[in-house]
């Protein structure tokens, strides 16, 4: 049995998130699909496990966390990687992953949901997602634009955090050639050993119906 379990679907980048940070710290771990297009998050037995009915979930022993930041928190402490080395630093990768679940990550998987998973969206929502999700990757833009990685000269957990979502540019309608400093700093990101893409590494793609 793997050290460690992780609930996950391919086409969910927080999961990505976790998984990511599991492969690139060499974790002995095993995905575990979650068929959340089929509604599975929702029932009775995933909601006793996680009230939130969401993805990613981490199961070692009888121990389990749930929400990307946390886990990612948790696996950098754990492997003693991809963390801090004062707590200045920490409190600068608290900063990066909170700007990401709260303007990155919200707007560009809630605009690629949409774009992607359902039919017929208000176009004035997508407007107004589009336009959000530009303003959060100007920031990034200008933040990868500065060093290698979001804190200083080495890759830490913001960095795992804030690429989640980004590895799918065509699905939410994005071009990296317009995003020069972006593009260059997921370069970097997918030279790390045990990068692999969010559909490789997440069972459950292509979708069936």
């Amino acid at each position: 049995m793997a050290d460690f379990t992780l609930y996950c679907f391919a086409q969910s980048g927080n999961a990505y998130k976790a998984a990511l940070m599991l492969n690139v710290c060499r974790a002995d771990w095993t995905p575990r699909f979650v068929d959340f297009f089929h509604g599975e998050t929702n029932s009775e037995a995933f909601r006793e496990m996680n009230a939130m009915a969401e993805v990613p979930v981490l199961v070692r022993g009888d121990k389990s966390w749930s929400q990307s930041g946390v886990i990612l928190d948790y696996l950098a402490e754990y492997f003693q990687k991809f963390g801090w080395s004062n707590d200045e630093e920490r409190r600068e990768i608290l900063r990066w992953l909170l700007f990401d679940n709260h303007k990155l990550t919200s707007y560009i998987a809630t605009f690629r949901y949409l774009l992607q998973f359902t039919k017929n969206p208000e176009p004035k929502v997508l407007e107004f997602l589009r336009q959000r999700t530009k303003s959060a990757l100007g920031v990034l833009e200008q933040q990868v634009g500065k060093s290698d990685y979001i804190v200083g000269d080495h890759p830490t957990i913001a960095d795992i955090s804030l690429c989640g979502y980004l590895f799918w540019p065509e699905e939410f309608e994005t071009n990296w050639s317009d995003y020069a400093n972006i593009q260059s700093w997921l370069n970097r990101i997918k030279s790390l050993p045990g990068w692999v893409h969010p559909y490789e590494l997440m069972p459950g793609y292509p979708l069936e119906e």
